[in-house]
């Protein structure tokens, strides 16, 4: 039971600190009161998961020795390969790919989409249009963000076919759309999990199990031979250890994420993971360097320790930042706004959208989460240009590493319906913090 004395301490040095009235206090404490059971809940998917990467850490056998580097080529880097031995571990895979010089998660999926499709095969989005970067890198949309020439390298300019399939009425995968929409030349099914800037909720891995059967059932109907059969391959960002649901269980042939998203646990300073199959990681490594060299080179500058930890601290990071987007949610719900998914809704992704409806009101509630942050407190966001975004794009984030959205962090492109993006936190203290200035700066 908490000491309300001790409370009532907290409560004085927010009104005294950071302004907060005692209105929002009190909204905010009822809201956490709602969420209890839902708070208990993400708590346990904590404990599971962080059992999982310990068992993960175990069976790879690191040792502090794993904690050198190499030069040069990186021959024979224990480090990095024990890295990816834990990555394939956590996430039931064949093998993985965990490089420093992944940048985000974008360059991860471009990698995997790059390394194996090939000039007249078929990509499907089943979860209809992909996040705006991706959509560059598809070549439907986007400019290169500098003098606004064509982007080079898309994947529609090498050749690759392409088609979405939009989402149900109820935002799930429409399964017999997506049936209908896979021919002779289908090769990749790609799921996008999170709701990028759109306004939906999280796939389930549930979902994906169906993808994954359909894709079998079209490879047999077809007469396909294993290596020729039909892919499914999962944009896992934002997703990681969220919900008691194992994307490695779910069959996919191919999960990709950012290691300055849930897996860094906020400690790793760049990189992303892919992880799957064996053959496909190979083929998608000689995409990373080239071929004939693939995954055998590639220093890890000393990085492995700060992946390794971050992952090793992530499962309790992802529940903070899990806790404040529940939190987000219901304190907006309250207020008025739109917002998803609902604030008690269980989870399987750390984002919450808020409609917040003008692009004065979008400012606000980004510099509110601007001045909560422990770096660059003191900095106005503003919407601006950015690579990969046909709209300027306003971003909050304070961060100790650049971009990564694990830490606390609001970004959303200027446009209506002036929707915020709110995810992450390294604690959920900072995340509710973070919030309470939100709507502080949000409602003057």
């Amino acid at each position: 039971m908490i000491n309300n004395s001790v409370t009532e301490q907290i409560n004085e040095y927010y009104k005294q600190t950071f302004g907060f009235s005692d209105d929002l206090i009190a909204l905010v404490a009822e809201c956490e009161e709602e969420l209890a059971e839902a708070f208990d809940h993400q708590e346990k998917v904590a404990e599971y998961w962080q059992a999982r990467v310990l068992r993960a850490f175990q069976e790879a056998r690191i040792s502090d020795t794993h904690f050198a580097w190499n030069t040069g080529y990186g021959h024979n880097d224990l480090g990095r390969e024990k890295t990816e031995e834990v990555f394939a571990g956590v996430f039931g895979a064949e093998k993985a790919l965990v490089r420093t010089n992944i940048v985000n998660g974008t360059h991860a999926i471009a990698l995997a989409l790059l390394g194996v499709l090939k000039p007249g095969n078929g990509l499907i989005y089943c979860t209809g249009t992909p996040y705006d970067t991706m959509q560059t890198v598809i070549g439907t949309a986007g400019s290169s963000g500098k003098n606004g020439e064509p982007v080079q390298g898309t994947l529609l300019e090498q050749g690759v076919k392409y088609a979405e399939v939009p989402l149900d009425e109820n935002d799930w995968i429409d399964i017999e759309a997506l049936r209908a929409a896979v021919d002779g030349s289908t090769r990749m099914i790609a799921v996008q999990r999170s709701m990028g800037y759109g306004f939906r909720n999280c796939i389930t891995v549930n979902q994906i199990e169906k993808v994954v059967k359909l894709a079998a059932e079209e490879s047999l109907r077809q007469n396909r031979s294993p290596e020729d059969r039909i892919l499914v391959m999962v944009d896992n960002c934002y997703c990681e250890f969220v919900s008691f649901d194992d994307i490695g269980a779910s069959g996919a042939d191919i999960i990709c994420g950012s290691l300055i998203k849930n897996p860094g646990g906020g400690i790793a300073l760049s990189g992303g993971y892919i992880c799957g199959k064996e053959a496909l990681i190979d083929q998608i490594s000689y995409r990373l360097t080239c071929p004939g060299i693939g995954a055998e080179c590639g220093l890890t500058f000393g990085q492995t320790r700060p992946m390794l930890q971050g992952l090793f601290v992530s499962p309790r990071v992802s529940e903070g930042a899990v806790k404040g987007a529940m939190l987000c949610g219901k304190v907006m719900e309250k207020l008025g706004y739109e917002v998803c998914p609902a604030g008690n809704a269980l989870r399987s992704d750390i984002i919450q959208a808020v409609r917040i409806g003008s692009p004065e009101g979008l400012s606000a509630f980004c510099l509110g989460i601007q001045k909560a942050a422990p770096v660059d407190s003191h900095v106005v966001p503003v919407g601006d240009e950015m690579p990969g975004y046909d709209d300027p794009v306003i971003m909050a984030a304070g961060t100790f590493v650049q971009g990564s959205s694990i830490e606390l962090s609001c970004d959303g492109p200027v446009r209506e319906p002036y929707t915020a993006y709110f995810q992450g936190g390294l604690s959920y203290a900072h995340s509710k913090i973070g919030l309470m200035t939100a709507v502080k700066e949000l409602l003057g």
